[in-house]
């Protein structure tokens, strides 16, 4: 079980992950679907990396995404938050849900409270979320949160083929949108 820090929610807690997660962060993982947009499909063996980065991540920088869980199942269901490792464009703020969870308003709710935290808690001036343009269902999600499009940008290897651009928002932006 994670050490936390925790985000309530609505209907979630966001807290670190920790090694509980690894079905649902492999299911997640192997869906095609979902996957598009993250860099493809992974095997459990690269799921159970990708979910070690992530607790490593952590452990070095003091921050990374949070796991998804739902408040009243205790159900894995996504990650989103603060990510930055290293060659990274920017403080981003991330998210990807589950599939049959996608369109339910999970990741905006989640998305909101990652970005109060990395604003509030970390204290970054800016946030970016670093999308792929054909995927329209994550332009419209950082649109609804008041980011906009940045321009391109580059990811560090091993995504650097992949096209992205910045969506992004200053710390005034998104208080001024709050307030």
């Amino acid at each position: 079980m994670s050490a936390g820090p925790f985000l309530i929610t609505e209907r979630m807690i966001l807290r670190p992950p920790s090694a509980e997660d690894f079905e649902g962060w492999a299911a997640f993982c192997a869906d095609p679907v979902t996957m598009t947009h993250l860099g493809g499909v992974k095997g459990r063996g690269e799921s159970w990396r990708m979910l070690c980065t992530m607790v490593g991540a952590w452990q070095v920088r003091g921050y990374a995404m949070f796991s998804m869980i739902l408040r009243d199942t205790g159900q894995w269901i996504g990650r989103t938050g603060p990510w930055m490792p290293e060659g990274w464009p920017g403080t981003e703020v991330g998210w990807g849900v589950a599939q049959e969870f996608a369109g339910k308003g999970y990741a905006h709710e989640a998305a909101v409270a990652s970005i109060d935290y990395a604003f509030d808690v970390l204290g970054w001036d800016n946030v970016i979320h670093t999308i792929d343009p054909a995927n329209t269902a994550s332009v419209a999600l950082a649109e609804r949160l008041g980011s906009y499009d940045q321009g391109e940008t580059r990811l560090p290897d091993p995504f650097q083929d992949i096209p992205v651009r910045a969506w992004g928002q200053s710390k005034a932006e998104w208080k001024a949108r709050a307030g």
